[in-house]
């Protein structure tokens, strides 16, 4: 059982790492909630602390995250980031408008990571395959964690563990978003249903992309490369490689 399998695997990294336990940002959607469940199920819920880290937040995401933390028995911690959020602002240089929601997640990072090394905690990520695969995810941000209990898992798949777990209905139905700016939905950044990025996904993954509209799998495609880099290590220069040659030097 699927369910199971990702519990006693949460359950073994935390031991493998030697940490006590479990912490995860709860933003109120439904990744963070399966994950929740998850770890709940693989630890026991007493190791395992749920962040709330609103940043001039939707106050219903930060309702949803509560009732998630309740039906999984989890102990919460709520860290307000608008402070900060707006004291960073005020010391950088004007950015763009990406520079600017990246900060959120960012903040997030720090706060979760500060948390876990005081009470010797384990970061769990709620990133789920088709972010991974497309890098809808900040680098250094929502995309630093220790673990990615979700990333073999596409959107639809962790619809389905989120029945079979007991996440609450409203968490299940309401639009995916990540919570950067008011009225933000992933869906709406991405430019397309996540049914229809799974199905893409999915198609490409097998060979096989008949019945998708070309642009559509372009589209997709072009996502997946342009992401690469979120999805690697840092390059690291090897100075026992040979240099290339500079082509006409030679005969």
């Amino acid at each position: 059982m699927l369910v199971e399998r990702i519990a006693d695997w949460i359950r073994q990294e935390v031991e493998r790492t030697g940490t006590s336990g479990a912490i995860l940002g709860l933003s109120g959607g439904i990744d963070s909630a399966v994950v929740a469940g998850l770890a709940s199920r693989g630890l026991g819920p007493e190791r395992v602390l749920g962040v709330l880290l609103p940043a001039n937040s939707n106050t219903l995401d930060q309702e949803h995250a509560r009732l998630a933390a309740t039906t999984f028995g989890i102990e919460t911690l709520t860290v307000d980031l608008a402070g900060p959020l707006a004291a960073l602002q005020t010391v950088l240089p004007p950015g763009n408008d990406l520079a600017v929601a990246n900060l959120k997640p960012r903040l997030r990072m720090t706060a979760l990571y500060y948390l876990a090394n005081s009470r010797n905690l384990l970061v769990v990520g709620t990133g789920n395959r088709t972010e991974l695969l497309v890098g809808y995810f900040t680098k250094y941000g929502d995309g630093g964690v220790d673990i990615l209990p979700l990333g073999a898992l596409y959107k639809r798949d962790v619809r389905r563990l989120a029945r079979e777990i007991g996440v609450p209905e409203p968490i299940i139905a309401k639009p995916p978003s990540a919570g950067l700016w008011p009225g933000q939905t992933d869906e709406g950044e991405l430019g397309m249903s996540y049914d229809d990025l799974d199905g893409v996904l999915a198609a490409l993954d097998r060979g096989d992309t008949t019945g998708y509209p070309p642009d559509l799998v372009d589209r997709v495609k072009r996502l997946i490369a342009r992401s690469t880099h979120k999805r690697r290590t840092p390059p690291v220069f090897n100075p026992s490689e040979t240099a290339a040659e500079p082509e006409g030097i030679r005969g």
